[in-house]
C-alpha cells in the first residue's frame, strides 16, 4: 500500500535564465506515431541548474508549479507549458509557450510580446491546430472537449494536449483533460515517452479514468501535476502502483534521453519550485510495496 503522505512540497526560489539558441542541425525524427516498445535503460534524474548545459540528446523538464513546466533542449530552445505569465523571480523569455485553455492559472491574456510563439489550445470558431518547429523542437497539439463553466455543457475542442518532439523523444502535456481520449485521439497523440498528467481527480478527469488513460498510454515516465495535497497525490500513486514503479525524487527537475528511458514504466514525482503552501508530510510507515523507491 502506498502511503498517502508521500511528497514533500517545499516553497523554493527559482532563477530562470536561458538563452534561446537556434539549432542549425536537423531535428532527429521521433517515434511518436509509430507505437514502439520502450527503450531499455534507466532514466537520469538529478537536480539541475538552469545554467548548466545539457548533454547531447538530453532534455530537461523542470516543474515550476501547478501544471507549468519548463522544457529545455540541448539546442538551447525553451518551452513553457500552461504559461500564465509567471515563471520565476527573474524574467525568462521562452521560445514557445502553450496554454491549454483560458483558465486563470493556465494562461495569460497578456503574454510577454517578446515570446516568439504563443500557442493557445482552444479556438474561437475552429479547433486550435499547431505544428511548429523551433530549432530542435517540434510542438503539436491534439484537441479534446472540455466542460463548459458557463453552460454546464461541453465546449468542443476546448482543451489541447500538447506534444513536444525533441531528440527522438515524445513528451506530452495532457492539459486540463476532462474526458478519456477517443481511439482517434489516442492515435493522434501516438506514443508518449514522458507524459505530464493532471491528477487532482475533480477539476480535471476523475482519478479512475485518468489512471485508465495513463495505463493505456503506457508511457515510460509519468509526471503527476495539478495536484493540491500530498494525500490526494497519494491516492493517485496508489492507483498506479500495480503497473508502474513509483519514484519520489525530492527534485524539481528531470533529465532524460531516449537511450536512458526506464525498462519498466514509472511514475516520477517532482517537487514544484513554487507552491502556495508549505506542506511537509512524512510517510506514516515505510512503504510496503517493493516497487516504491
Amino acid at each position: 500500500m502506498v502511503s498517502r503522505h508521500i511528497l514533500a512540497a517545499l516553497a523554493a526560489s527559482l532563477t530562470l535564465v536561458l538563452p534561446a539558441v537556434a539549432q542549425e542541425e536537423a531535428r532527429p525524427p521521433s517515434h511518436c506515431i509509430a507505437l514502439v516498445e520502450n527503450t531499455p535503460g534507466l532514466a537520469v534524474i538529478q537536480p539541475a541548474s538552469y545554467l548548466e548545459p545539457l548533454e547531447d540528446f538530453t532534455v530537461r523538464l523542470s516543474y515550476v508549479d501547478h501544471s507549468m513546466f519548463l522544457l529545455q533542449t540541448p539546442g538551447g530552445v525553451s518551452a513553457v507549458t500552461d504559461y500564465n505569465g509567471f515563471v520565476g523571480q527573474t524574467a525568462l523569455v521562452p521560445d514557445v509557450v502553450t496554454m491549454n485553455h483560458a483558465h486563470s492559472s493556465h494562461w495569460t491574456a497578456l503574454p510577454d510580446p517578446e515570446i516568439p510563439h504563443v500557442l493557445k489550445g482552444w479556438g474561437v470558431t475552429e479547433p486550435a491546430e499547431h505544428y511548429v518547429e523551433i530549432g530542435d523542437l517540434l510542438v503539436r497539439n491534439v484537441t479534446t472537449d472540455i466542460r463548459s463553466a458557463w453552460t454546464g455543457g461541453v465546449e468542443e475542442n476546448g482543451n489541447s494536449i500538447f506534444i513536444f518532439e525533441v531528440e527522438g523523444l515524445c513528451i506530452g502535456h495532457l492539459g486540463h483533460l476532462h474526458h478519456m481520449p477517443s481511439d482517434a485521439q489516442f492515435a493522434a497523440i501516438g506514443r508518449l515517452d514522458v507524459v505530464m498528467a493532471p491528477v487532482d481527480g475533480g477539476m480535471t478527469l476523475p482519478l479512475p479514468e485518468m489512471i485508465a488513460t495513463l495505463k493505456r498510454l503506457r508511457s515510460s515516465i509519468v509526471i503527476p501535476m495539478h495536484w493540491f495535497s500530498g494525500a490526494g497525490l497519494g491516492v493517485f500513486l496508489e492507483g498506479m502502483s500495480d503497473e508502474f514503479r513509483i519514484e519520489v525524487t525530492g527534485d524539481t527537475a528531470l533529465e532524460v534521453s531516449l537511450r536512458d528511458l526506464p525498462s519498466e514504466p514509472k511514475v516520477v514525482v517532482l517537487r514544484p519550485r513554487f507552491l502556495g503552501w508549505d506542506e511537509t508530510p512524512a510517510p506514516a510507515s515505510p512503504p510496503e510495496n517493493p516497487a516504491i523507491d
